[in-house]
């Protein structure tokens, strides 16, 4: 499932046009981008959470040259599910 998708199933659920639904699922987006960036994780109850991993310094090999590189601490975003969501999956 797409993005257009998502807008057209919300649109025939709701009966809201698609332009409005797809500007607020851009602003939804464009929301927990910001958020992620500032450090802030987002929780959606039920659905589950969008959250800043933190990764560890590492020491990485480049096999054809034969060298070592040190790959810096660094954020990553991640989305953990929640219970129920993952229970609906399985």
């Amino acid at each position: 499932m797409i993005k257009a998708d998502i807008v057209n199933e919300i649109s025939k659920n709701t009966g809201i046009e698609k332009a409005v639904v797809l500007a607020t699922i851009e602003q939804f987006m464009e929301s927990v981008k910001g958020s992620l960036a500032k450090g802030n994780n987002v929780y959606l109850r039920g659905f589950g959470s969008f959250i800043v991993k933190k990764r560890n310094q590492k020491t990485a090999r480049n096999i054809s040259k034969r060298t070592t590189i040190i790959i810096p601490a660094h954020n990553i975003p991640a989305f953990k599910p929640a219970k129920t969501f993952m229970s609906q999956v399985k």
